[in-house]
């Protein structure tokens, strides 16, 4: 992620909790990233020899897992500034064998070299995190600057003030009551998810941020409740 706060939520314990509770939060977590790799195929082509930014890689980096098994001469660098969610990434590199084609960086986009050029980037769970419009142009403008012109972003996460949609807030908590919690721990649990992020108002203001960061208009290609993923290309 691309802020030290952002950071700090994923201290050792909470990093461990997220790979357990990340596909109870995401319904259709696996599918969301499967098309990830799907889409990033389409655009890149299976056969290149793509370069790939995975910003946000802590916690297993499961759109690395899932694009190399499409791309087999695909190269990856892991972005994240937490070291328990690293280490998680790092332990999943290992177990499936991706290891020997990913550099792991641990910190954030802007520490990588400025002239840096990658053919493509995902940006998957960390928007939502990063508190104010300016902190979420300030990420999307860095990874910009580090693609080549056309290099398409997969950028996904939660989307929709989360106020503004009740429905879908109650589906949510329904969701996790499904999966065996109560009632109070349904409301400790989108307590935390109220004050803990921060996602664009809409659809709308997902593209307007993309603009503003040198992408043309996304096409979106997944959702679930208040998550989306979008492909956006590099203008150029």
């Amino acid at each position: 992620m691309s802020s030290t706060s952002a950071a700090q939520k994923f201290d050792p314990a909470r990093a461990e909790e997220y790979r357990t509770q990340s596909r109870i939060a995401l319904a259709g977590y696996d599918a969301c990233h499967e098309l990830t790799a799907c889409m990033l195929s389409a655009s890149l082509g299976s056969s290149s020899n793509a370069n790939i930014l995975v910003v946000g890689a802590g916690g297993g980096a499961q759109e690395i897992a899932a694009s190399s098994k499409l791309a087999p001469n695909w190269r990856f660098t892991a972005v994240d500034p937490s070291v328990s969610m690293m280490d998680i990434t790092r332990a999943e590199a290992d177990r499936q064998g991706f290891a020997g084609r990913t550099e792991f960086h641990l910190g954030y986009v802007d520490d990588l070299p400025a002239d840096r050029r990658f053919s493509a980037a995902t940006l998957i769970g960390v928007l939502h995190h990063q508190q104010g419009d300016e902190a979420k142009r300030q990420l999307l403008n860095s990874v910009a600057s580090r693609l080549a012109p056309g290099a398409p972003l997969i950028l996904a996460g939660n989307r929709y003030a989360y106020s503004s949609e009740p429905l879908l807030l109650a589906a949510w908590g329904e969701r996790w009551r499904m999966q065996g919690a109560t009632q109070e721990d349904v409301r400790a649990k989108l307590g935390k998810i109220l004050d803990g992020a921060d996602p664009p108002a809409s659809e709308e203001a997902v593209a307007d941020l993309l603009a503003d960061a040198g992408f043309e208009p996304p096409t979106w290609f997944f959702s679930s409740l208040f998550w989306g993923a979008c492909l956006a290309k590099r203008v150029g």
